[in-house]
């Protein structure tokens, strides 16, 4: 963690806020704690959520971030760890199995108990609300993420920085369909510029009090697995990439350039 051998960190027992951090380049991770203590997430990826909701695990794929608050005044004894107990073995991604205990990722030292006059998650009903959408859309695209000729690739092709694979037009809204289409391998999809919000998965509405019902702009798709999302292009005309999160499927091609204009979409 942070790049430390063995990390460990002091803390009072007292509520903390955490910020977690998916660098990768490959390795997807459940977190949770050595003792099983719940906790609060707050945010999921670059904003607040409307409101906390109460975990015992949280997952992030490659690129994923997350706040959580830890309430340590609920732990016993003179340590705990933060564990991952996803169990992967390869680039392809989790093989599904939860390893128990898992593998520890990093220590806290509990120290002493402190006045905390921090406010508690479970009495906030409202952080931020989320953005409204009009499905009245300008234009739906599909991205699928795939293999061509034994290389990554999007819709069939390879990254060309020269390649416009979409005009998408300043100030309307699209809707997005990412399709994993390459066989058994997961693929956590990263889009530069505009965050979106997820609408399903495989066909599956997000209902609010999922993590999932956030601005995001990060999203974990499995093998086979298709996620629709909305986005609008707000602010500022250029060129953006859309690529796979997994640095060595990106360094290898599976990334897409979208050009926002002012002008007509195409």
């Amino acid at each position: 963690v942070n790049g430390k051998i063995q990390p460990f960190f002091n803390v009072k027992k007292r509520r903390y806020r955490l910020r977690l951090l998916n660098t990768g380049p490959s390795r997807f991770y459940q977190f949770q704690f050595s003792n099983k203590m719940p906790f609060w997430q707050i945010s999921n990826d670059g904003n607040l959520l409307p409101r906390p909701i109460q975990r015992t695990s949280i997952s992030l794929t490659v690129g994923e971030r997350a706040d959580i608050i830890v309430d340590f005044s609920q732990a016993t004894g003179t340590d705990v760890y933060l564990m991952n107990v996803l169990d992967q073995q390869d680039g392809r991604g989790p093989t599904g199995k939860i390893l128990s205990p898992g593998t520890q990722i990093l220590k806290f030292n509990l120290g002493a108990v402190v006045t905390d006059n921090s406010r508690k998650p479970e009495e906030i009903t409202m952080l931020r609300d989320l953005p409204p959408m009009d499905l009245a859309v300008a234009k739906e695209r599909t991205w699928s993420f795939d293999r061509t000729n034994g290389a990554w690739a999007v819709n069939g092709q390879i990254f060309s920085r020269n390649v416009v694979a979409a005009k998408c037009q300043l100030n309307t809204a699209e809707i997005w369909t990412f399709r994993n289409t390459s066989g058994g391998w997961a693929h956590p999809i990263h889009l530069h510029y505009e965050e979106f919000q997820i609408l399903s998965r495989n066909g599956v509405a997000i209902k609010d009090g999922d993590p999932e019902k956030a601005r995001k702009d990060v999203v974990w798709l499995k093998p086979g697995e298709t996620v629709k999302v909305y986005l609008k292009f707000r602010d500022f005309v250029g060129k953006y990439p859309l690529h796979c999160h997994n640095v060595i499927h990106e360094d290898h091609a599976m990334m897409a350039r979208y050009d926002i204009v002012d002008g007509p979409a195409a």
